[in-house]
Parts: structure tokens; sequence; C-alpha cells
């Protein structure tokens, strides 16, 4: 394997050795109500669109494979989070959207898991090094930077 290839894979061990150390430190918090992390991503994830998602383009959003998120849907629709409605191009399709209980329940736990990301990244990183890290991580999503962040410069 090249330099190049072996700084890759020490690159890719760090950021899922500090993805996990970070979401077990968040996992441990008293934030997320009566929701699992995972049904908190779904919820945040249909808050970004602002039309209702089919459950194909959710699942390419979420760590899930399609039968976990399927069954999780139906809970979530159980509790009043989230509501199915008909595809409109499609008659056999349904589309995801959050219900006024879900999209409050998500900007409530939302607003201090925001608060929890910015205090354990701040405490490790300049903001040089978030500039840097920002940069790199939407640069590996395939992405520019968010427009909807001006503090954020394009790559």
């Amino acid at each position: 394997m090249s330099d190049r290839g072996r700084l890759a894979n020490h690159a890719w061990e760090g950021l899922l050795t500090a993805h996990a150390r970070m979401m077990k430190q968040f996992a441990d918090t008293d934030i997320w109500q009566d929701l699992s992390m995972r049904e908190y991503d779904v919820l945040y994830t249909l808050s970004k669109y602002p039309e209702p998602l089919r459950i194909g383009e959710l699942s390419r959003h979420v760590l899930l494979s399609q039968p976990a998120l399927s069954r999780m849907v139906d809970r979530l629709a159980e509790r009043g989070l989230l509501e199915r409605c008909p595809d409109p191009a499609d008659g056999r399709g349904v589309r995801l959207s959050l219900t006024d209980t879900g999209r409050d329940t998500q900007r409530q736990i939302g607003r201090r898991h925001a608060a929890q990301v910015a205090r354990a990244v701040t405490a490790e990183l300049s903001r040089d090094e978030l500039q840097q890290l920002a940069t790199i991580c939407w640069k590996l999503a395939g992405a520019g930077a968010p427009t909807d962040d001006p503090e954020v410069s394009r790559p």
C-alpha cells in the first residue's frame, strides 16, 4: 500500500473513532426524551426537507436498513410524530412528513443537541480547525458547504 493509502486509512480510522466517541458521549445525556438517537435522526432528516419524502429518499440519509427504517417509521407514525401521505406522482407511493407534534419534538431536542455538539466540538478544536473539519467533511460528503451557513466557506 502506498504512503497516501496508509494515510487515508489512518485518517478514516481517526474519523470513525472520533464519531464513535462522540456518539457515545451524546447518547449518555438525557436530552432525547422518549426517543432513541436513531429515531431523532429520522425526525431531523425529515425536518430538513420542505416537501414530504419517500421512504427510499429518507433511507439515503439515515444509517438504517430499509426494513429497519420501515419498522421505525411505523412506530413514529403510531406515536403521532410523522404521517404518511399519498405521493401525487405515484398513486401507489407514500410520502413521509413530520406532524406538528413531530416538528415540535424535533425542535426541542434539536436545540439541546445542537448546543451539546457545539460544546463537545469547540472544546477540542480551534475556529480554524472547525473550518478545516467542515470543509473536509462536506467535501467527503460529495457537496460543498451548506448554503444556509454563511460562516462556512465553500471549498
